[in-house]
């Protein structure tokens, strides 16, 4: 979401045996009187009054707060516990409720102490990984490694530490070993139409290249300046107010300009470091992950490779050296090892590009329904990518509300029977616009209420009478329409104007942040030196629906329910760390406009859940969602080398059986369209569109909601 504050220069939106290391803490004596230390000093103190004074929540500085903040801190500096002991953690300890005292009197202690303990470990483990690279691993042996950080503990002894990278370096370089071994096998299949034999000694070169990684991988490890500590330790102080919240180095902030100035050429994809591991926020329409149609919003990318060079392991990484490793030329390939929300392990190649314009607006098709082929209507369908608005050319520029207006129109001149607004994958965007395109569907009345951090509550209305629009309408939903895309969906839920179909909940992402470049907090001269200090990324504000329930947390739930390949999985707001509660304000004045809707849809419901049980297609979304909750919960994965070869193998079958399809559904663009015209594009898209079982059944549940009255459905009715 956006707003502007000219006070504070504001942006908003709606990443051999090992030493035993003394147990000590750093004295206040200890921080650098450095340009680094006086720098750190300056900005944790403009953080500090920044966030207590902006943030919504007015959360006190608390012992309880610097203990969510040092828990976090930890997550972002050894994400997956490979390197610190429970030692290490123990001599940190007495830290974790002293951040607000640091922030408070200025002597920033955790970040030195814990960079001196972190560059001791990782010195050791290298050695130990060289020394583990070298030795034979027995692909034979019944053993796992867990795969989840949560379910594991930081090491107690060095032995024990040592086996944990024993079998994180067996399992990488089992499977290194079996890409090699099959990617020999393709090859020899395309040169002579035969079968070549795998390589002499595939083993041998899958180890050159895992240690040519894990080179790599300590070397940017042992590069990391004081600075990045202390960048880390303000994030994770920002963060434990709520997840939306954090610190942006300067070149974070920089990169994070040029993506808001539409600048996007790379991947395409909006990234965010979470915990010290980078995740996909969402896909940006038009760009080349959304073409290629693999990558989803809440992967995890663990590692990063140039065309056909070694993988490179970014977890732990600055998300400004992971964005540098994944932007590139237009043309060149980038291979993104990811790890998707179900567990699983997935290599993604993608072709860098600029963002296809085009793909990135309103788009709108007909599409005939009906159940006899002789009474097939025609209706209307919108897709909107996102609440998009082109702030700097004024009215000139170019907002998703009038391309809806227009779409609309085009609609309505083709006497539409009823009309699907497809909100799927929508992350959000301008506020106004989901205001503005709510009142082309109602007349004048509130659509959203705001409630600031002070506590005063503004009403957002459409004050236009005229509706563009009042015939039947169905919203689509899933668990990635978020943010204004709830509050749109909300407001037509609560005038009972349209039915709401899809996931069981939206994303449930009912907040506003607001950017603070600190740079224009310096008020005195001889400070200036210290430039540039990055940008604070707050939350000030909290969404509620006119019935005064709040979109945080919970979202919007459908009024028909329908199957979701994510539905299992642990996705959305209240997974995250520290999200802002739901909760409640008064309801504001507004009438609905459908009094018998909730008739119609008892029977609508009912119909559409006989559908769901009848189609072949939404049953493989049921077992695949099935699938990938078994898949998230068994974290343990055997070492041995024939059951890692045979999750490959069934990867690859529920691949070719279409069960593990990407959450884009009908909108990953196949490499032949992405070649074809403007024209032939779109037409490509609209048979995509005809065909997703999603849309589908919406415009099923149109026909039963505001056809005829429909009886109760027959027990045997072929549907």
């Amino acid at each position: 979401m956006t707003r502007y504050s000219p006070s504070s220069v504001v942006r908003a939106v709606c990443i051999p045996v090992l030493l035993v290391l003394a147990c000590t803490v750093v004295s206040a004596s200890a921080m650098p009187a450095t340009e680094v230390g006086w720098r750190a000093k300056l900005i944790g103190n403009l953080i500090r009054r920044q966030v207590l004074n902006r943030h919504y929540s007015h959360h006190q500085l608390d012992d309880k707060l610097s203990r969510e903040a040092f828990a976090l801190f930890l997550k972002q500096i050894d994400p997956r516990k490979r390197f610190f002991l429970a030692a290490d953690i123990a001599a940190l300890e007495p830290y974790a409720d002293k951040i607000d005292d640091e922030l408070t009197n200025g002597a920033i202690e955790l970040p030195v102490a814990t960079a001196r303990r972190f560059r001791a470990r990782v010195a050791a483990v290298r050695r130990m990984v060289d020394e583990l690279m070298d030795s034979d691993f027995d692909f034979d042996r019944a053993e796992s490694l867990e795969t989840d950080p949560e379910k594991r503990s930081f090491c107690a002894t060095e032995a024990d530490l040592r086996d944990r990278w024993r079998k994180i370096l067996k399992y990488d370089l089992a499977n290194r070993y079996l890409s090699l071994r099959d990617l020999a096998a393709k090859e020899g299949e395309k040169e002579d139409g035969g079968q070549r034999p795998a390589p002499e000694d595939p083993m041998r070169e899958a180890r050159a290249k895992v240690k040519k990684s894990y080179e790599v991988f300590f070397d940017r490890l042992a590069e990391m300046r004081d600075r990045e500590y202390f960048d880390r330790y303000f994030d994770a102080f920002a963060r434990a107010f709520d997840p939306h919240s954090g610190y942006m180095p300067p070149q974070e902030k920089e990169d994070f300009d040029i993506q808001m100035k539409g600048s996007l050429e790379g991947i395409g994809a909006r990234l965010q470091e979470i915990d010290g591991v980078i995740k996909v926020v969402s896909i940006i329409p038009g760009g080349a992950a959304a073409r290629q149609g693999e990558l989803d919003a809440e992967d995890i990318i663990l590692k990063v490779a140039q065309g056909d060079e070694e993988p490179v392991d970014i977890v732990g990484m600055r998300i400004r050296d992971a964005v540098a490793l994944i932007r590139g030329r237009k043309g060149t390939i980038v291979r993104l090892i990811v790890k998707k929300p179900d567990g699983r392990i997935k290599e993604i190649s993608i072709v860098r590009d600029v963002v296809q314009i085009e793909e990135t607006f309103v788009k709108t098709a007909t599409v005939p329904y009906g159940r006899e082929e002789k009474k097939k209507a025609i209706y209307g369908y919108i897709y909107i990518p996102s609440f998009y608005r082109d702030f700097d050319f004024g009215r000139g520029g170019r907002n998703a509300t009038d391309d809806v207006r227009r779409a609309l129109i085009a609609l309505d001149k083709k006497r539409v029977s009823g009309l699907v607004l497809d909100l799927r994958n929508n992350g959000g965007g301008a506020l106004i616009d989901a205001v503005n395109i709510a009142g082309l569907f109602l007349a004048d009345g509130p659509v959203v209420q705001v409630k600031e951090d002070d506590g005063r509550i503004l009403v957002h209305e459409d004050k236009d009478p005229a509706m563009v629009y009042g015939g039947p309408l169905v919203v689509l939903v899933n668990e990635l329409s978020a943010s204004a895309s709830e509050i749109l969906a909300a407001a037509l839920q609560d005038y009972r104007r349209a039915v709401i179909v899809g996931s069981p909940h939206t994303h449930g992402k009912g907040t506003v942040q607001t950017i603070v470049d600190l740079d224009r907090m310096l008020l005195w001269p001889n400070m200036q030196k210290y430039k540039p200090l990055g940008a604070l990324r707050v939350t000030i504000q909290k969404f509620y629906r006119i019935t005064g329930h709040s979109t945080q947390v919970k979202g919007v739930t459908p009024d028909v329910i329908l199957p979701d390949r994510l539905q299992y999985l642990e996705y959305g707001e209240k997974y995250l760390d520290n999200p802002l509660p739901w909760d409640t304000v008064p309801a504001t004045a507004y009438t609905p406009v459908n009094m018998v809707l909730p008739k119609r849809l008892a029977v609508a419901v009912a119909r559409s859940k006989q559908r769901v049980a009848r189609s072949e297609k939404f049953q493989t979304i049921i077992k695949e969602s099935e699938r990938a909750r078994a898949r998230r919960e068994q974290t343990l994965l055997s070492l041995r080398l024939a059951d890692i070869e045979a999750e490959r193998r069934e990867m690859e079958a529920e691949k070719d059986a279409g069960l593990a399809f990407s959450v884009h559904g009908a909108w990953g663009m196949d490499k032949e369209t992405a070649r074809l015209g403007k024209r032939e594009r779109y037409e490509r898209w609209v048979e995509r569109v005809r065909k997703d079982i999603y849309v589908q059944e919406a415009l099923a549940v149109l026909e039963d909601v505001f056809g005829p009255a429909p009886a109760a459905p027959a027990a045997g009715e072929a549907l």
